[in-house]
């Protein structure tokens, strides 16, 4: 593969780490400090507090993806640490979907409380996209695994 798509792909990466990055450090603060109607605060605590939490999962498989690629510069794609990145980047985004399934609950309360029934499906957003991230990685990882023991049992015939 060549080096300027896993060039953009490594940029791709990054550019993702920076919006989440400056929501943890400027957007959840705000929305903790000032919520919009202060008698929910109490359900916006725990949904801010689990937001925090899945940012580590979430900037540990960014960085898991950032090895992948540079991996695949070295062309060692098809070798078993591939294998283990794309597991731990499954491990993440299965903890980032059980982490807002936690929080969904806050989430129906909020939409609840607030009228709001469009928050419930914003609510899911997350629990969908991280569950298909993670049976991706598992479907690459499991396809990976064969590749390389196709390759290991035609290098033992050889």
């Amino acid at each position: 593969m060549k080096k300027g798509s896993t060039l953009f792909l490594k940029i791709a990466v990054l550019l993702m780490s920076i919006p989440v990055f400056a929501l943890c450090i400027f957007g959840i603060i705000h929305l903790a400090n000032n919520p919009a109607n202060p008698e929910y605060a109490y359900l916006l605590y725990p949904g801010v507090s689990i937001m925090y939490v899945s940012a580590i999962p979430f900037f540990i498989a960014l960085y898991q993806a950032f090895k992948l690629l540079t991996y695949i510069d070295k062309n060692q794609a098809f070798s078993q640490i591939s294998v283990d990145v794309l597991k731990k980047i499954k491990y993440c985004a299965s903890t980032i979907s059980i982490l807002y399934v936690i929080m969904f609950p806050f989430v129906f309360l909020m939409a609840d409380k607030d009228d709001a029934p469009g928050l419930i499906v914003f609510g899911m957003i997350p629990i969908f996209a991280s569950m298909v991230i993670a049976v991706f990685a598992a479907v690459l990882q499991k396809l990976l695994k064969e590749a390389i023991d196709i390759k290991s049992e035609n290098d033992l015939t050889v």
